[in-house]
């Protein structure tokens, strides 16, 4: 856990706690992969990209903030939590001070959803409002999907379709087949980064009532969740290059293999605390698996 007794309650301090700077990976590949397959697909838009990417953030960010507030309330948060501080459960800030930094963070991805719908058109809001109301349903609400074994569904969903194809289509108006395909990966590792959080916090998720995947079917087969969302992840520039046609070029992940292969190991042979390092790890893999596959996608339009 992160020393709090340096952080002043309701400081600019305990706000970038609660935002998780480091998820903000999950935001950024997405985009980034995106707009590799719109520059392959000769559709790239530099101020679409921009805002997609700024408007990522703020979902993310909106994620966490809800997160932070809603499993406190609901007890998931306790002083018993294995994971990183958490604000409103340390008291750095107040229930309050979170929504209202929540209701910021929505305005702020509107924004970035208003210039898009104007560059993009009607399909933008659709996604829009979709991606909101999952950022704050994921933890809140009368039926909060985390708690009911939805949330590996709903990152899939939402960080590797919605986020790769709409980045596609706010550049390019399309969205071709080379967006789905290359949404999987992005999804699958992101799928595994809550997986890992999943599998650490089973005791205390169970007493907070959140019947997460790991907490109906076992750590077993959250580790084998894992293992099967890692091998989808490694399979898809394969196809790629099957079914698509493209270049050599898309393997480049393959060469973060032995990270995912370690990262495997230790989520299979490590319990409690330590885990928390696996999960950092995997976020950091999504990062290198994601530029490495952004290189791919755009590194031959890049050279003619």
């Amino acid at each position: 856990m992160e020393a709090t007794t340096t952080i002043t309650p309701g400081s600019p301090r305990a706000w970038v706690l609660a935002a998780r700077p480091a998820t903000l990976t999950a935001a950024l590949v997405p985009v980034l992969v995106g707009t590799a397959v719109a520059l392959a697909s000769g559709g790239f838009r530099g101020g679409p990209a921009a805002a997609a990417l700024f408007g990522a953030f703020m979902l993310q960010i909106t994620s966490n903030f809800a997160n932070d507030v809603f499993d406190a309330e609901k007890g998931a948060d306790t002083h018993e939590r294995l994971g990183p501080t958490r604000a409103v459960q340390s008291g750095l800030l107040t229930p309050r001070e979170v929504r209202v930094g929540l209701s910021i963070t929505i305005a702020l991805a509107m924004l970035a959803g208003l210039y898009l719908t104007a560059v993009a058109g009607w399909p933008v809001v659709v996604i829009g409002v979709c991606s909101i109301l999952s950022a704050v349903a994921y933890t809140g609400g009368p039926f909060p999907l985390g708690y009911h074994g939805l949330g590996d569904v709903f990152v899939m969903i939402f960080f590797g379709f919605v986020a790769v194809c709409g980045t596609v289509f706010v550049q390019s108006g399309a969205v071709p087949p080379l967006a789905w395909l290359a949404s999987v990966p992005v999804g699958a590792i992101a799928t595994a980064v809550l997986v890992v959080n999943n599998v650490r916090d089973r005791e205390t998720d169970v007493k907070a009532g959140k019947r997460t995947l790991a907490v109906r079917f076992g750590r077993r087969a959250g580790v084998g969740e894992y293992v099967a969302l890692l091998a989808l992840a490694y399979a898809a520039p394969a196809v790629a290059i099957a079914l698509l046609g493209r270049s050599p070029w898309v393997l480049l992940p393959l060469a973060s293999i032995p990270v995912a292969v370690r990262l495997a190991r230790t989520l299979a042979t490590t319990e409690g605390k330590p885990l928390n390092a696996c999960l950092t790890g995997t976020a950091k893999l999504l990062l290198l698996y994601g530029v490495l596959f952004a290189a791919g996608l755009a590194g031959p339009g890049l050279l003619h």
